[in-house]
């Protein structure tokens, strides 16, 4: 089973991480490429260009400058431990296992727009680009260009035939994703709570129960999709009325 999810704007370079293990992202060429068009950019052009505060802008200029590589354990930390959204939450990597976290790093896959497809453990350095976001880099006119078929080829490479797919992430990022040329089908979990009598996919919670779905399929060593709909963390249960071969709702 392979699973993608997206990554996360909330970072954390400070809490120490149970295990010393790390691998290295196999798209650092691209990301110091993408990092040489972003070093350009002043704090006013990054926060009209990512539609954030003067602020933000103001830090994320000052992560561009200091972005280098190489990456090691002294200026950078795995994936997995310094991403810190509510998918993170959910899947809450620090509580992992030892053998789990080795499970986790076989099967999880994290989109981003600056480093293209990262295992848990390979090394990031902070910083924030958003696939959405339309940054000309070269001939490119946005990073859904500049990745173009690169991390759905990278994906097949790692995929075997019936190997279950499951995505995880949000439409933005998965839209880099290019599911017809995928080796294998796409199942997609989607995530619904009741709220005044209607059933509706409510933001903070599907994030969280995307972790906790990955969460899941590592407590529980999941590999086929059948599998996939005995998932019940936090009061969510399978609909087999809502669902179909490709989306599997949960509801609660």
């Amino acid at each position: 089973m392979k699973i993608v999810i997206s990554p996360a704007k909330s970072l954390d370079f400070q809490t120490k991480v149970p295990t010393a293990k790390f691998t290295q992202g196999i798209f650092l060429n691209e990301a110091e490429k993408l990092n040489k068009v972003l070093k350009k950019e002043s704090p006013k052009e990054l926060s009209e260009l990512m539609k954030i505060s003067p602020k933000l802008a103001e830090l994320n200029w000052e992560r561009n400058q200091n972005w280098q590589l190489p990456f090691s354990l002294e200026n950078a930390k795995q994936a997995v431990f310094a991403f810190k959204g509510d998918v993170y939450l959910g899947l809450d990597a620090y509580s992992l296992l030892p053998e789990q976290i080795i499970q986790l790093q076989n099967k999880l896959r994290i989109l981003s727009g600056q480093y293209g497809l990262l295992k848990p453990l390979d090394l990031i350095q902070p910083y924030r680009l958003e696939m959405g976001t339309k940054l000309k880099v070269g001939e490119t006119e946005s990073l859904y260009q500049f990745w173009g078929e690169t991390i759905t080829n990278a994906l097949n490479k790692e995929l075997v035939d019936d190997e279950v797919f499951v995505n995880l992430a949000s439409n933005e990022y998965f839209k880099v994703v290019k599911p017809k040329l995928l080796k294998v089908p796409v199942v997609t979990p989607i995530f619904k709570d009741y709220k005044n009598e209607k059933l509706k996919i409510i933001s903070f919670f599907a994030k969280k129960a995307r972790g906790l779905m990955v969460r899941y399929i590592i407590d529980y060593n999941i590999e086929k999709t059948e599998d996939l709909k005995g998932f019940n963390y936090e009061g969510y249960a399978f609909d087999a009325n809502l669902s179909s071969e490709s989306e599997l709702v949960f509801t609660r």
